[in-house]
C-alpha cells in the first residue's frame, strides 16, 4: 500500500502567503526587539552617567517631632543638589519630608541632619538625591 501526499509540486506555485506573512512577522520582531534594546540601553546609560550624587541613610533615631538622620552623601567635586529624606509613622502615613542640600568641592559628606515631623516618626527614608 502506499500513502498519498497532498503535498503540491515544490517550486512549481511560489511560496505560500502563510510563509511570507511569517517571515514578516519574524523581521518586524527582529526590528522592534532590537530598538526596545537600544531604548533601554540608552535610559540605563543616561540613568548611572547622568545621577552625580548618591547616598544612603547609615542610622536614624526617632523624637517626639523629629528623626535625626546620619546621611552619607557621595558626589562629583563641584556638584551641587539635594537630597529628599521622609519619615513615617507606625500607620504608614507621612509624616515628615525635607530637602536637604550638598554644596561644595568634597566627594563624600557625612552629615546628621534633622528632619522634623508633624508626630512621632518611625522610619527614614531616602527617596533620591538630584544635583542642580
Amino acid at each position: 500500500m502506499s500513502t498519498a501526499t497532498t503535498r503540491l509540486p515544490e517550486g512549481r506555485y511560489g511560496r505560500s502567503t502563510d510563509e511570507r506573512a511569517d517571515r514578516r512577522l519574524r523581521i518586524a520582531a527582529a526590528v522592534l526587539g532590537s530598538v526596545l534594546l537600544v531604548v533601554v540601553g540608552w535610559f540605563g546609560y543616561h540613568y548611572v552617567v547622568g545621577n552625580k550624587i548618591s547616598a544612603e541613610i547609615i542610622t536614624f533615631k526617632t523624637y517626639d517631632d523629629s528623626v535625626k538622620v546620619h546621611l552619607e552623601v557621595r558626589k562629583d567635586s563641584g556638584t551641587n543638589g539635594y537630597c529628599t529624606v521622609r519619615s513615617q509613622a507606625e500607620n504608614g502615613a507621612e509624616v515628615g519630608r525635607a530637602d536637604f542640600r550638598f554644596d561644595g568641592d568634597a566627594t563624600r559628606i557625612d552629615r546628621l541632619v534633622t528632619l522634623r515631623t508633624t508626630s512621632q516618626g518611625t522610619t527614614a527614608e531616602l527617596l533620591g538625591c538630584h544635583s542642580d
